[in-house]
């Protein structure tokens, strides 16, 4: 497997994707429809939606019938970037390499941009071509995972600042690994995949979850303004700890390199249906942004 040539074709297609099912209107609030489109295709690597394509993929099944739940997780995970990035919260300015969505059309219409994402994506993925009793199981875990139990939950604890390491991981697991481990468990089941299989995924999707989190404190580091697209040093500036804090940078990529490695041998029964996700850990591990 040429893996670059196959993350790129793969990657396309989701873009495919997101364009044909995005909303257009053209109506007096078409502002509404701007804003959030503006934050949708300032790209990205669409991980999330990658993974949930990818995983059924290596579980035999046709990935395109994962269209409609790859696009509502990326939906839900773009306008929690919107929110992340507002002044209530990060108060961030730029983000991948452009103005945040809250400096372009203001804190208002960002809110909103961010909420109808959020509630569009649930139209989206009740959409699905999969059987009706997998879309109402997705549509429950889709709610579970960006609700108060998962990447909101993350959120409250982010911000009033987590204390040690199992806080710590408590956030990365919920605010970062929810929507991770959502869009791996979205691809099982639309694969239809047995118990084994669901719990071997879920293992990796748990680490490599870990995984990228930690890579982004160590590029919060060790990058620069113009390669990540938005400021370095924000996490020492905000005062808050990560597994650079705690563990020091050669601790942090120690813990980094031990998740990955966890992520990979979970797969590893899957034989060379796992190729690619194999290349995709190293790929998350060496990331630059």
């Amino acid at each position: 497997m040429n893996f670059k040539s196959e993350f790129q074709n793969r990657t396309d297609i989701i873009n495919k994707w997101i364009d044909e099912l995005l909303p257009d209107d053209n109506g007096y609030h078409k502002i509404i429809f701007e804003s959030a489109k503006y934050s949708v295709k300032a790209g990205g690597k669409r991980i999330r939606p990658l993974l949930l394509y990818s995983v059924c993929d290596m579980l035999g099944k046709n990935p395109n019938i994962t269209k409609h739940f790859a696009c509502a997780v990326e939906f839900i995970h773009t306008y929690s970037l919107i929110h992340d990035d507002l002044p209530c919260m990060d108060n961030d300015d730029f983000r991948r390499g452009i103005p945040t969505n809250h400096k372009k059309y203001g804190e208002a219409i960002a809110l909103l941009a961010g909420d109808s994402l959020l509630t569009y994506a649930f139209n989206v993925a009740s959409n699905s071509k999969t059987d009706s009793h997998i879309t109402i199981k997705a549509i429950k875990e889709i709610s579970n995972a960006a609700g108060m139990n998962g990447m909101i939950g993350g959120q409250v604890i982010d911000i009033k600042g987590a204390k040690n390491f199992d806080q710590l991981k408590t956030v990365y697991e919920m605010k970062t690994g929810a929507l991770i481990k959502l869009s791996c468990y979205l691809g099982a089941i639309s694969a239809d995949a047995n118990e084994t299989q669901l719990s071997l995924i879920n293992q990796f999707a748990e680490n490599i979850g870990i995984a990228f989190q930690i890579k982004d404190d160590i590029l919060d580091i060790e990058s620069t303004n113009d390669i990540l697209g938005k400021p370095v040093g924000s996490d020492e500036k905000r005062g808050i700890i990560t597994y650079v804090t705690l563990f020091g940078l050669d601790g942090a990529k120690e813990k980094l390199n031990y998740h990955t490695k966890i992520a990979k041998q979970s797969l590893s029964s899957f034989g060379k249906n796992s190729d690619f996700f194999m290349n995709l850990a190293d790929y998350l591990l060496e990331r630059v942004k």
